[in-house]
């Protein structure tokens, strides 16, 4: 797994656990179901925030 830095983890980290609860939702409103998902809700909303992200591919 690549290395982002602790900011980023925190927000991945928050993120999957929204996805566990429910509570989290995609850009069009609809309930989170897939990991790979929320992971990447999480980085770019570190990368919004100002976290050390890699760039998307």
């Amino acid at each position: 797994m690549a290395k982002y830095s602790e900011k980023a983890q925190e927000k991945v980290h928050e993120t999957l656990h929204e996805m566990k609860e429910d509570e989290l939702k995609s850009g069009s409103g609809k309930k989170v179901t897939s990991k790979k998902q929320a992971i990447a809700i999480g980085l770019s909303e570190a990368r919004k925030a100002g976290a050390k992200v890699p760039k998307e591919k």
